[in-house]
């Protein structure tokens, strides 16, 4: 379709006819593909099967891929219908959200001064190595305990 077109860089022509799996997935995820594609055409609808599909300028695009068995009016298993969606930006967005979150996760732990969070029922969630030094207790000691 036009979007598929859109994202891919390749034309309607330059796709049909031609072998998906062979031609536009990357070797280490021919198989997961494929297995998702027989899966369909046995019968088996599978959802949420994330895979990068290749651009015609050898671009990686994360797509989220629901397969599910073509059935024509006579009830006879046809082919596959693959609905795709591009999660490139959501992924590139997970990653810089676990960057940020590891950051976060350093300067707390190295920080010079004591930091501590309790939950809403007073149990500690966050104790840092100036905290632990101060009080000579451990994260371990006190994690989930009473503050």
């Amino acid at each position: 379709n036009q979007k598929a077109a859109e994202i891919t860089g390749f034309s309607k022509d330059e796709v049909m006819g031609h072998d998906l799996v062979a031609e536009f997935i990357s070797s280490e995820f021919k198989q997961s593909v494929k297995a998702v594609l027989d899966n369909a055409l046995r019968g088996e609808n599978t959802a949420n099967f994330e895979f990068p599909l290749y651009t015609k300028d050898n671009r990686a695009v994360e797509v989220l891929l629901n397969a599910t068995p073509r059935i024509d009016s006579a009830g006879m298993l046809v082919g596959v219908v693959g609905v795709g969606q591009d999660i490139t930006e959501k992924k590139q967005a997970e990653v810089e959200l676990t960057r940020v979150a590891a950051d976060l996760r350093k300067l707390i732990d190295t920080a010079n001064a004591p930091i501590f969070g309790i939950d809403t029922k007073g149990r500690v969630n966050e104790w840092n190595q100036k905290a632990a030094q101060i009080t000579r207790r451990s994260k371990d000691e006190v994690m989930g305990h009473d503050l």
